[in-house]
C-alpha cells in the first residue's frame, strides 16, 4: 500500500498564495513579454504573471483558460524549460520565473474557489466528429463547443485523455486533474463515446448520415516501437504503452518485476523507469547516447535518479537474454563499438518512442512514409473534403502543449470551412427560390 501512495502522489510541491505572489513579483514586466511569444498554445504567460502578482488570480485564470483548455494539465508537462522559461528575460540575471509552478497555482485556485472561466455556448451550428479524446482531440471539441457547433469526440478506449490518462506517470499528472479538465470540456456541451472505434464500430459514411458534416482526427500514436533483438518475444518483454496504460487507470495494481531494465531516454522512459521504482525495486535505465543528450525533461531525469534508479548511457541494448521462455537478463554494447554489458533482469520495458496506426481505414487521407497525415498548415486541413487532423498523428509525437495549439489552428479551420459551406447553401436556396418565381 505505501508503494502504491507513493506512486500515485504528485511529485512538485504547490505554490501558496504568498509563494506565488512573490515568484511573480521576480517578473520584469517586459513590454513585449518573450515568455508569452514562446508559449505554443497562446497561454500568454505574461499577462497571467502581471495578474498574479497583483493578486487578481481570477484574472490570471481567465488568461489561461480562455486560451488553453488543459492549462491544468498543461501546467504539468510542458517542457518549460524548452519554451516560455527558456524565453524569460530573468534567465540572464539569475534564473527564470517558475511560469509551470504558476500556472499550475491558478489552475489549482480555480477548482478550489469553483470559479468558471468559460461557459457554454448554445450548440446551434452543424455536428462535427472529433476522432481520438487526447489532447488535440480534446482543445478542437472545447474550441468548436464554443463557437456553437454540436460536437461529439468517439473514443475507443473507456476514458478520455488519451496519452493523459494512459500515458503519464500520476507523479507527474495525477489522474484527477485529467478528469477535471475533460470535465470542463463536457461542461462546454460536448458529447462522448467511449469504446467505439471509428473505421471499426462504426465508420465515417454511418456517421455522414447522422448528420455531421465534418470530421476531425486526433487518433495520436499508440503502436509501441520494439528494437529488432532476440528475446523480443520473450515472458517479460513489454514495452510503455502496455506498461503505463495499465499502471496509472489500475492505480498502480500491476505486476512489476524485481530487476526492470527500461529502454530509452525521453521522457516516457523517465515516467517508466519511475512508476516500475515506486512499485517494485531495482531499475535501470539503458540509453544509447549520452545523459547530456538525454530528451527527456532535465527535472524528470533529476527526479528519477533522486529516487534511486540506475542509470546506464551509451550503451545499445543488443540482446535479451532468456530461461525457460522468460528474461533473465540483457546484453549491450558500448557506443564506442568495442565495450558490452551484461544485466539480470527480469522485465524489460521499451520506451524507444511510437508508431501511427493506418488511418486510411478512416477515409483515402494521404500519409507520408511514416503513416503521418499530411495536411494544410494554416488550417489542418487533410486532402479528404471535410476531414481534419492534429496532434501526435501529424506532427510524429511532439508534446501535449503542441497538440493543444495545433487543434486550436484545427478548429479555425473546420469553423471556416463550414462556415463557406453554410454560406454556399444559403446562396443556393436563393438563386433556387428566384428561378421559381418567389422573389423579384
Amino acid at each position: 500500500m505505501e508503494k502504491k501512495e507513493k506512486y500515485l502522489k504528485e511529485v512538485e510541491a504547490p505554490f501558496t498564495s504568498i509563494t506565488a505572489m512573490e515568484e511573480a513579483s521576480r517578473c520584469l514586466l517586459c513590454h513585449d513579454a518573450p515568455c508569452s511569444t514562446g508559449c505554443p498554445a497562446g497561454t500568454d504567460p505574461g499577462k497571467f504573471i502581471r495578474s498574479i502578482r497583483f493578486r487578481n488570480f481570477k484574472g490570471a485564470a481567465e488568461t489561461i483558460r480562455g486560451n488553453n483548455i488543459l492549462g491544468g494539465v498543461c501546467a504539468r508537462v510542458c517542457p518549460y524549460d524548452k519554451t516560455c522559461e527558456e524565453a524569460c528575460s530573468r534567465t540572464g540575471i539569475d534564473k527564470p520565473i517558475e511560469i509551470g509552478r504558476l500556472q499550475r497555482f491558478v489552475t489549482d485556485f480555480e477548482k478550489a474557489t469553483g470559479f468558471k472561466v468559460l461557459d457554454p455556448v448554445e450548440a446551434t451550428k452543424e455536428k462535427v466528429a472529433v476522432v481520438g479524446a487526447g489532447p488535440a482531440g480534446l482543445a478542437t471539441a472545447a474550441s468548436l463547443a464554443l463557437k456553437g457547433y454540436s460536437v461529439t469526440v468517439f473514443e475507443e478506449k473507456p476514458e478520455a485523455g488519451g496519452v493523459l490518462t494512459y500515458g503519464i506517470a500520476p507523479g507527474r499528472l495525477p489522474q484527477e486533474v485529467v478528469n477535471d479538465e475533460v470535465q470542463y470540456v463536457k461542461d462546454l456541451g460536448v458529447s462522448f463515446a467511449f469504446n467505439c472505434k471509428v473505421g471499426k464500430d462504426v465508420t465515417v459514411e454511418a456517421l455522414k448520415e447522422e448528420g455531421y458534416e465534418a470530421f476531425f482526427v486526433g487518433v495520436g500514436m499508440q503502436l509501441p516501437k520494439l528494437l529488432d533483438v532476440p528475446g523480443k518475444d520473450l515472458q517479460g518483454v513489454t514495452n510503455a504503452v502496455e506498461f503505463l496504460g495499465s499502471a496509472k487507470p489500475n492505480q498502480g495494481d500491476v505486476e512489476v518485476g524485481e530487476r526492470v531494465i527500461v529502454i530509452g531516454g525521453g521522457d516516457v522512459a523517465m515516467d517508466c523507469a519511475v512508476t516500475a521504482k515506486l512499485l517494485g525495486d531495482r531499475v535501470t535505465v539503458l540509453y544509447r547516447r549520452s545523459m547530456l543528450e538525454a530528451p527527456a525533461n532535465k527535472k524528470e531525469l533529476k527526479h528519477a535518479q533522486d529516487i534511486g534508479v540506475h542509470f546506464i548511457p551509451e550503451f545499445n541494448m543488443t540482446e535479451i537474454l532468456g530461461e525457460n521462455g522468460k528474461v533473465c537478463g540483457v546484453k549491450g554494447l558500448g557506443r564506442d563499438g568495442e565495450s558490452t554489458i551484461e544485466l539480470k533482469a527480469d522485465m524489460v520495458i521499451f520506451a524507444i518512442g511510437q508508431d501511427a496506426e493506418d488511418v486510411t481505414v478512416l477515409a483515402d487521407i494521404a500519409i507520408d512514409d511514416k503513416k503521418l497525415v499530411v495536411v494544410e498548415e494554416n488550417t489542418c486541413k487533410t486532402n479528404v473534403d471535410g476531414v481534419f487532423a492534429a496532434g501526435d498523428i501529424v506532427n510524429g509525437g511532439k508534446t501535449v502543449v503542441e497538440a493543444v495549439a495545433e487543434g486550436k489552428v484545427a478548429a479555425e479551420g473546420i469553423d471556416q470551412y463550414l462556415t463557406a459551406l453554410r454560406e454556399m447553401k444559403a446562396t443556393g436556396a436563393e438563386i433556387a427560390v428566384e428561378k421559381e418565381g418567389g422573389v423579384k
